[in-house]
């Protein structure tokens, strides 16, 4: 699973790539916690990384059930 967030006043967004066991519902409940608390917001991704995002700053979080990998010039 991957998750994007989009950050106020910034043009980069951040992708994580969760484990393949991850539970959407679980993390999508993680995440409404902490948007509701203003705490920060931790994910760990499938290398063992842990990414932290201020909730303040979180514009939108975007959730995608699967990883499209392009490889190559002529692949979209």
């Amino acid at each position: 699973m991957e998750i994007r967030i989009g950050i106020v006043q910034s043009m980069k967004e951040l992708s994580v790539e969760l484990p393949e066991g991850a539970d959407r519902e679980a993390v999508e409940n993680d995440v409404e916690a902490a948007l509701e608390g203003d705490k920060l917001l931790w994910f760990t991704d499938r290398k063992g990384r842990r990414v932290g995002v201020p909730a303040a700053r979180v514009a939108y979080v975007e959730f995608s059930s699967t990883v499209e990998r392009n490889v190559g010039f002529g692949a979209l």
